[in-house]
């Protein structure tokens, strides 16, 4: 399986940002979805969660600001971002979660300016 992770950048505080993720997994629409953030000298962390059935789960570091959805017809996990603050800035991974292993992508840099 392969992901490619696009749509990050840099953004003032307050903005938006969405990222996309395409993979190239065969049972993508039944398998789990998730993003990851690093942010530097940190350690990676969750972001968001969706499942195959669409059921979506968030830490309260991002809950409420951070909208994580899936077009299953495009193999694409996307990552809504909302009013992003500094503490944001990271680079952000996408994961797919199969039976046969957990893969990730290459990672997408946002930079969130105060």
């Amino acid at each position: 399986v392969q992901l490619q992770a696009s749509g990050g950048g840099l953004v003032q505080a307050g903005g938006s940002l969405r990222l996309s993720c395409v993979s190239s997994g065969s049972l993508f629409s039944i398998n789990t979805m998730a993003w990851y953030r690093q942010a530097p000298g940190k350690q990676r962390e969750w972001v968001a969660v969706i499942t195959g059935g669409g059921t979506t789960n968030y830490p309260g570091s991002v809950k409420g600001r951070f909208t994580i959805s899936r077009d299953n017809a495009k193999n694409t996990v996307y990552l809504q971002m909302n009013s992003l603050k500094p503490e944001d800035t990271a680079v952000y991974y996408c994961q797919h979660r199969s039976s046969g292993g957990d893969y990730w992508g290459q990672g997408t840099e946002v930079t969130v300016s105060s």
